[in-house]
């Protein structure tokens, strides 16, 4: 039996592996090449110590020293004393280019795009090799421009389903990637996947979920949910996903059919602009019930522009709630995302 586990290096760049249920986490890294940095093997030294976000594990013997009992209940782990017991998620404090780790590139074909609404398309396309292709469900990817020598960073908008993964971007009058994607895009034309990166994605769940979405920043959450859907969460999950005008209010079928299907998880939609029909006016942080904060006992995970996160930020400090996990994402949708 071999477990998965994925090595997030300190710049964000994952690499996938595969560990035999008796096989040192350490071990199974060096011997696809990956150098997770390491000066002893014997739990002496600390210079492998990592942090286990998700996963069952066994540890070896190692001394106070390399990691005291403290940070043992913390997750850290030893991965020259570490067993899996099942697919984990292991954050490694270095740089991807330090370990001398690349990110994989992986051939893919397009396969559809769909115009949803004159400020957002969704495309698919699918990987020769799906056996390359892993990531962990908020994740992105650079995706080459076909025609072109450039790339675009985008986040995964669902799963991979036989080798095909979706995304949700902007349309950018006189973007790179929008030009192509409403213009010349065709089935089967070629692109390269460069990933994954990114340390913004979903950790084990052991409290309330709070998402909140800014414009395509719905992607990373609409993969999220797939995970959830599966897994079988039944922990309250509110999201909250706020656009400018109406017509950016995409997606929201599946959002509905997710609240058919996640117990517990519900959402909302807010638009921005005053002139707006939308029951809810405003921005995110204008509807965001107290309940929703649990006081602090939740998980918050943002995708959006720096805006909404500099004023989430602020609305959290004025209400004087510190979230169990604040995890986020900026972009800039006029650049990448």
């Amino acid at each position: 039996m071999t477990h998965r586990i994925a090595l997030n290096f300190e710049d964000g760049v994952t690499r996938f592996i595969e560990a035999r249920a008796d096989e040192l986490v350490a071990d199974a890294a060096y011997r696809l090449g990956l150098n997770i940095p390491m000066d002893c093997r014997d739990g002496a030294c600390g210079t492998c110590k990592c942090q286990c976000e998700s996963g069952d594990y066994s540890l070896g013997s190692y001394i106070e020293d390399a990691m005291t009992e403290d940070e043992a209940r913390e997750g850290f782990v030893l991965t020259c004393q570490m067993k899996a017991k099942s697919d984990c998620v292991i954050r490694i404090p270095a740089a991807s280019t330090v370990c001398k780790v690349k990110p994989g590139a992986m051939a893919a074909e397009m396969v559809a795009v769909k115009l949803l609404s004159p400020s957002s398309i969704g495309f698919s396309v699918r990987v020769k090799d799906k056996e390359q292709l892993s990531y962990l469900s908020g994740q992105y990817v650079n995706a080459s421009v076909p025609g072109t020598s450039q790339t675009r960073s985008y986040s995964f908008s669902s799963m991979p389903k036989d080798g095909a993964v979706e995304f949700l971007v902007r349309n950018i009058p006189g973007g790179l990637m929008s030009g192509y994607l409403s213009g010349a895009a065709k089935p089967g034309d070629a692109l390269t996947l460069t990933g994954p990166m990114g340390s913004f994605y979903l950790r084990d769940v052991t409290r309330p979920l709070l998402f909140l979405a800014g414009g395509t920043g719905l992607a990373p959450f609409l993969a999220m949910l797939e995970v959830l859907e599966k897994t079988g969460s039944t922990k309250p999950i509110h999201l909250i996903y706020g656009v400018t005008n109406d017509a950016d209010l995409v997606e929201v079928d599946k959002l509905a059919a997710f609240a058919g299907s996640i117990p517990g998880f519900t959402f909302a939609t807010v638009v921005a602009d005053a002139a707006s029909s939308h029951e809810r006016k405003g921005y995110v942080t204008h509807h965001l019930p107290d309940s929703a904060l649990h006081g602090g006992d939740v998980d918050l995970y943002l995708c959006g522009p720096p805006p909404m996160v500099d004023a989430v930020r602020s609305y959290l400090t004025d209400k004087g709630v510190k979230p169990a996990n604040f995890y986020f994402e900026k972009f800039n949708p006029s650049e990448s995302k």
